[in-house]
């Protein structure tokens, strides 16, 4: 009787050893899934942050041309280039 029991509480070990182990490789699989999705959306959206970043450099070298200041800066500020005699050049 008592080699029976002990099979039995051997095999009811086993089992929930294997149940347990079962169970965890399916949370393993779900995490591993859901970070791969994550990893997925943090590439789409460096993507995304990448493409803004190269649009606003290219805004920026647009609003900061030489040509663009010198429009502004005489339409808005009625500047405008000294003469040359009013140029005074200092050398050291």
């Amino acid at each position: 009787m008592k080699g029976i029991n002990l099979m039995v509480l051997a095999v009811v070990v086993l089992v929930l050893a294997v149940v347990s182990s079962a169970l965890a490789v399916v949370w393993s699989k779900h995490e591993n899934r859901r970070a791969f999705t994550e990893l997925q959306n943090l590439y789409s959206e460096r993507d995304a942050m990448q493409t803004e970043w190269g649009q606003l450099q290219l805004e920026q070298g647009v609003w900061a041309t030489h040509g663009r200041i010198e429009t502004l800066a005489r339409e808005r500020l009625q500047m405008e280039p000294p003469a040359a005699n009013a140029v005074v050049i200092i050398k050291q």
